[in-house]
């Protein structure tokens, strides 16, 4: 695992920016945010190849930065993996938009473009640009109209939803 996320790191080296077109959402709270989030669908990346049962875990370091425990569950290793690393608004704590590393100085952008801002329960997540996508929930899974709804939404804003992997959670 350590591997594939310093390929995703060497691929989003330096790029904390969000795509062109893409608006981080505004009156973020980041408290509301810190805890564990599952992972519903995402684009295929190396970096998460075959992995099931995903989620990320969000918590205050006492730096002001986001600690971030990603966890997975390989089928074809028969084990957990796991990547630690941490995260920085990029501008303001109150706009979804941080920058994250899992390891050394760099950095990938996340951004938070759609969020339940009412009771956090779902968010859509973009990288430094439209090739990386992730839909989170609190709960492994969300209904099938609520995932129909955020995924139109992110069509809607140019990302590619066909071949979307729906992560198998428990």
């Amino acid at each position: 695992m350590k591997y594939l996320m310093l390929v995703l790191v060497i691929v989003l080296a330096g790029c904390s920016s969000a795509p062109k077109g893409i608006t981080p959402v505004d009156g973020f709270q980041l408290e509301r945010y810190l805890g564990t989030w599952y992972e519903i669908a995402r684009q295929d990346h190396s970096f998460e190849d075959g992995l099931s049962k995903v989620s990320a875990t969000y918590s205050m370091q006492e730096d002001g930065g986001v600690a971030v425990l990603n966890k997975g569950y390989s089928k074809e290793e028969n084990k957990w993996q796991e990547a630690q690393g941490r995260a920085y608004f990029v501008a303001s704590s109150d706009v979804g938009h941080l920058k994250v590393s899992f390891f050394g100085p760099f950095y990938g952008a996340y951004v938070i473009f759609e969020l339940d801002k009412e009771h956090y329960q779902y968010a859509m997540i973009s990288g430094p640009n439209r090739d990386f996508f992730w839909l989170l929930a609190r709960t492994p899974t969300i209904s099938e109209s609520v995932k129909a709804e955020l995924l139109e939404k992110a069509r809607v804003q140019g990302f590619s939803v066909d071949d979307l992997i729906m992560v198998e959670q428990p």
